[in-house]
């Protein structure tokens, strides 16, 4: 374990122990910043159904604009080519979301809202870096995605599809599906790259899945970008593998649910 791992760990734990109170979060951010910059960009994963990480990603975007250093808010909740960057501060939710497109059912705004508007009131872009969804069926079919990442680092990504979906894809369906996933960290990359200001960073937020080092949004940015990555965890560290991020950011474990029936109930199995 190194040095900044375990640096992280005792940080993710003081977290923990803080109850998710969003002015110690604050507090603790404020703190523990200095540890991740200079970046040309942080990714900043989360659990989706963890209401804790979005008190983590506020707290990200309210320090760094504060300290004048925010370039662009990526959000993986959005698609690629949609953006705030043409609102005043003072723009309503509303317009904030017309300009998103903001999928409501996909990603409930009351959710999200006070990341993207602590962006917005700071006069800071909030951009979408997701794949547009038209584009799915092109990027399923697309073999030349499969070069992008070397023979271990493309199983442990077919492998992450399989679990994730609870071993309920046909085999023939895991590919495809390991391509959309590939497509969407390099849209998401894309977006950083065209949102990076001199001597500023650029913060992305999006699922931990995305910006795990070895086989996320991290293999398609150019080599010499300095990029922190941080994963927000409900739970324990044992579910985050120790070299895929810079900082490990523990939050109280979530009650128990069973992802895999929701699934199966969703493909009607």
């Amino acid at each position: 374990m190194t040095r900044r791992l375990r640096s992280a760990i005792a940080v993710a734990t003081l977290t923990l122990l803080l109850g998710g109170c969003a002015t110690r979060t604050d507090a603790l951010v404020e703190r523990r910043l200095d540890s991740l910059l200079p970046a040309d960009a942080i990714l900043l994963g989360e659990q989706h159904d963890a209401d804790a990480h979005r008190d983590v990603q506020r707290a990200f975007v309210r320090a760094l604009s504060e300290r004048g250093q925010l370039a662009a808010l990526v959000l993986e909740m959005a698609d690629r080519g949609r953006s705030t960057a043409a609102l005043a501060r003072d723009a309503s939710p509303a317009q904030v979301q017309a300009s998103l497109h903001w999928d409501d059912a996909g990603w409930p705004w009351a959710r999200y809202a006070p990341v993207v508007m602590a962006a917005v009131r700071k006069g800071v872009p909030v951009l979408g870096g997701n794949l547009p969804r038209a584009e799915l069926r092109q990027r399923m079919n697309e073999p030349a995605l499969d070069q992008h990442l070397d023979g271990p680092a493309l199983a442990r990504q077919r492998e992450a599809i399989r679990i994730g979906h609870c071993d309920l894809l046909p085999a023939a369906r895991l590919m495809p599906m390991v391509r959309v996933q590939l497509a969407r960290d390099a849209s998401m990359a894309a977006t950083v790259m065209d949102a990076r200001i001199s001597g500023k960073t650029v913060l992305l937020v999006a699922g931990n899945g995305h910006v795990l080092r070895e086989i996320g949004i991290p293999t398609h940015l150019p080599k010499n970008l300095r990029v922190r990555t941080v994963q927000a965890v409900a739970g324990s560290a044992s579910s985050a593998e120790s070299g895929d991020a810079d900082m490990l950011w523990l939050t109280a474990p979530l009650p128990p649910r069973d992802h895999c029936a929701e699934l199966r109930k969703q493909f009607g199995r």
